[in-house]
């Protein structure tokens, strides 16, 4: 599917004030503004969320586990502490650490990160996946739409883990071994304050999003009871 017919399908199915997809991929090319960031990389968001495509590499995410979670960096010493004795995220840093290599975090083999809502590209070539800043009605949409087509239990999996992780990791992890799981996240602590407090990000990898984009004219965001919700979100 093009990018312009998804966005006009996404409108009419969710309403045109829903926001729009933020994806995200990778390339050895700059694009738009290399972003430095101070802490936690979604302070990029907002600029992203306006509009602009931003690009970020190893020298301008100022987190550290942000650096790692991304690929530009092997995991530094100090995290498995600073997780689970300073954020209290986790009950020991063994936890941590055992966390972490579930994940399986891939190292980048291209220079720079970049995001961008999606009517600023011009295809999905290349993409890993799309971020979804979702409210709960959205939301609705969203995981009604992602069960559609299956019953699985893991159609949707919600891994702890920070915001960079539970979003950007896990979906490029799933999107490169075509996988077909989408992820509910953003309930880290410590990425929240980036966010509307009633907004949580929901992540499809591009070789789930291929298939889903199949449903989603025929799934349920055409009845009764989804027009009540998109008459809220349309008033909203």
């Amino acid at each position: 599917m093009d990018i312009q017919t998804f966005i006009n399908n996404y409108y009419e199915a969710f309403s045109l004030k829903a926001e729009l997809p933020i994806a995200f991929w990778y390339s050895d090319s700059l694009l738009g503004e290399l972003k430095q960031t101070q802490g936690c990389l979604f302070k990029a968001l907002p600029t992203i969320r306006q509009g602009e495509i931003i690009s970020m590499n190893g020298n301008s995410i100022g987190c550290e586990g942000g650096k790692f979670y991304t690929g530009f960096t092997y995991m530094p010493e100090h995290v498995p502490n600073f997780v689970s004795l300073k954020e209290r995220y986790k009950q020991t840093p063994e936890m941590v650490v055992e966390g972490i290599k579930g994940m399986n975090v891939q190292r980048a083999s291209l220079r720079y990160l970049h995001f961008a809502r999606i009517d600023r590209l011009t295809s999905f070539e290349k993409v890993e996946g799309l971020l979804f800043l979702a409210t709960p009605d959205i939301l609705s949409g969203l995981v009604t739409w992602a069960f559609f087509d299956n019953n699985s239990p893991e159609a949707i999996s919600t891994p702890f883990g920070s915001g960079c992780s539970a979003t950007i990791t896990q979906a490029v992890n799933e999107n490169r071994r075509g996988g077909h799981r989408a992820f509910l996240g953003f309930f880290d602590p410590s990425a929240r304050p980036y966010v509307e407090s009633n907004v949580l990000s929901f992540t499809i990898p591009m070789s789930r999003f291929k298939e889903m984009c199949e449903t989603m004219r025929i799934c349920s965001l055409d009845t009764h009871a989804w027009g009540k919700i998109k008459a809220r979100i349309d008033e909203g």
